[in-house]
């Protein structure tokens, strides 16, 4: 009988399990601000709808779940949780879905820190009512700085093909032409105006030039997207695992395992001569 070995883990893995544990526990943490943020600005938003009495609850929470930095938001802390899942199960590198979704939070939330900081600081940018201040640095400054180290340092990161620049800028596409479209066709219900825009810069009315003022603002913001989405996928290419071998490395883990498994059988099967 030959005794089974086990390889012993190499000494250098040891200290890049520890750090992966330790970022993994950092995700949890954001995560949990970003949703507690999200929470209190929404509960901060509904009381002030109940206050006034306003009667269509169903469009303003349409409305507040139609901003940009919301959505982003929810999208990071997800990306975060599922990350941190990854590491504490030591599934690294990332799988390469998770890899593109992963880049599309990082792309996003560096556009919401950028534009709210520029364009938007100092200007109500909610539901309405008043939003307690740590929420506004969690979700525009926090959590977009914290999603750019996360890209930069957290172990796991796969190199991700240029073409994925294009499915990150797929959903800031939609979500403009989404925005424009229904603008005109919702009563802002806070404002008591007969057009609804989250973000005062694709307003038309509050353009002076009204639709060509709008679109100056989304080409500018839209090159701002094309930028950061083209040196996330850079980033992600410096020194990152291909996905074409992570995924040839699992296929060998798995025939590996395979042609032990058939071995193993063949050997508990020996004929019994009389």
């Amino acid at each position: 009988m030959t005794a089974s070995t086990s390889p012993a883990r190499p000494a250098a893995a040891a200290p890049k399990r520890a750090f992966a544990l330790v970022w993994a526990v950092l995700r949890v943490v954001m995560a949990v601000a970003i949703v507690a943020a999200t929470i209190v600005t929404y509960q901060g938003s509904y009381g002030f709808w109940i206050e006034q009495g306003f009667d269509d609850l169903v469009t303003l929470n349409v409305n507040f779940f139609s901003y940009f930095t919301i959505e982003s938001n929810l999208l990071a802390a997800f990306v975060l949780v599922v990350g941190a899942a990854f590491a504490f199960g030591g599934r690294l590198p990332d799988p390469t879905w998770f890899a593109v979704v992963r880049g599309c939070a990082t792309t996003y939330m560096a556009i919401t820190g950028i534009v709210y900081n520029l364009l938007l600081r100092g200007l109500a940018v909610t539901g309405g009512g008043d939003s307690q201040p740590w929420t506004n640095e969690v979700m525009h400054v926090i959590a977009p700085v914290f999603l750019v180290l996360d890209w930069l340092l957290a172990p796991g990161r796969l190199r991700l093909e240029w073409r994925r620049v294009w499915i990150i800028l797929a959903f800031p596409i939609a979500w403009v032409a989404y925005t424009l479209l229904r603008g005109p066709f919702v009563y802002d219900q806070v404002k008591a105006v007969q057009t609804w825009y989250p973000y005062p810069f694709l307003n038309p009315e509050r353009q002076e030039n009204g639709y060509l003022g709008v679109a100056f603002w989304v080409l500018v913001i839209a090159l701002a997207f094309a930028v950061v989405a083209t040196l996330v996928v850079w980033v992600s290419r410096l020194g990152a695992k291909d996905p074409s071998d992570t995924d040839a490395a699992a296929s060998a883990r798995s025939e590996s395992r395979t042609e032990v498994g058939n071995t193993d059988a063949s050997a508990s099967v020996s004929p019994h001569r009389e």
